[in-house]
């Protein structure tokens, strides 16, 4: 019987059913034991195959993805915030945004959970089967401008491209040198109605003009990102969850000699 397996788990690498090939021992032992038809034998055997190659892209994409952290939405705390609630974050949940490509802009001050937020919405897409891309806007302005002699920024550029959403973060956080917004211009020239944005930002869209020195080009922008768009704002006066929630390497209460 030893002997079977073993030709049976060739043929299987053979045609490039590697997990099957593994499994297949204890799977046709199950059905001895357990009297599977045929078709119960097939069907584990197929299903076992399929949940193999979805666990395996899922685990891919989200390396691709590069997030901070592994930041779930189970994780967000929707009562210490008051811009979005239950209802928003379930039509958000469902992502039919994405394939509407709609633009989630998330706007507010540094420690609020936006980042949580859209690493959450991020990990919760690439847990359906989306590519997704988490870049903050400075290294985005980094590949952008050595795309075409570094190949490392090659690499990450095609994935960001060709991702169902592309998450940027802290858009606006600085000013720009003119070549600098031309070319983030021409990223969302390029992705306009191909993808779905979310960005987070300190800034309203109001004031991006100012960091990209250029009011033409700011307009054209936004006309693109706030044609299909959602505005999230997280309260000014909201204290930082970071802070909140900090670790201290000290006791708080005081320095003792």
């Amino acid at each position: 019987m030893t002997h079977t397996y073993h030709d049976l788990q060739q043929k299987c690498r053979t045609l490039r059913l590697a997990e099957t090939a593994k499994e297949l021992p204890n799977m046709l032992r199950m059905a001895e034991s357990k009297n599977w038809t045929y078709y119960e034998l097939m069907d584990q055997v197929l299903g076992y195959e399929l949940d193999c190659r979805e666990e395996k892209n899922r685990a891919k994409l989200m390396k691709w993805a590069e997030f901070p952290q592994h930041l779930t939405l189970d994780q967000f705390k929707l009562s210490e915030q008051s811009a979005i609630g239950d209802k928003q974050l379930n039509v958000l949940k469902e992502l039919s945004w994405i394939e509407d490509h709609f633009t989630l802009i998330m706007m507010g001050p540094p420690g609020v959970g936006k980042t949580h937020l859209s690493t959450g919405l991020g990990i919760h897409a690439v847990n359906q089967g989306y590519p997704v891309s988490f870049v903050p806007m400075d290294h985005l302005v980094y590949i952008l401008k050595t795309r075409e002699y570094l190949s490392k920024s090659r690499t990450r550029y095609k994935r960001i491209a060709s991702s169902d959403l592309i998450i940027i973060d802290d858009i606006m956080y600085m000013a720009y040198e003119p070549q600098d917004a031309q070319l983030f211009f021409q990223f969302i020239y390029d992705m306009y109605d191909k993808t779905a944005f979310i960005l987070t930002s300190n800034k309203g869209p109001s004031e991006w003009g100012k960091f990209l020195g250029d009011t033409t080009l700011t307009t054209a922008i936004l006309d693109r990102l706030l044609h299909r768009s959602e505005i999230i704002t997280f309260d000014e006066n909201q204290d930082s969850v970071r802070m909140k929630y900090r670790r201290a390497l000290f006791e708080e209460s005081g320095v003792e000699s």
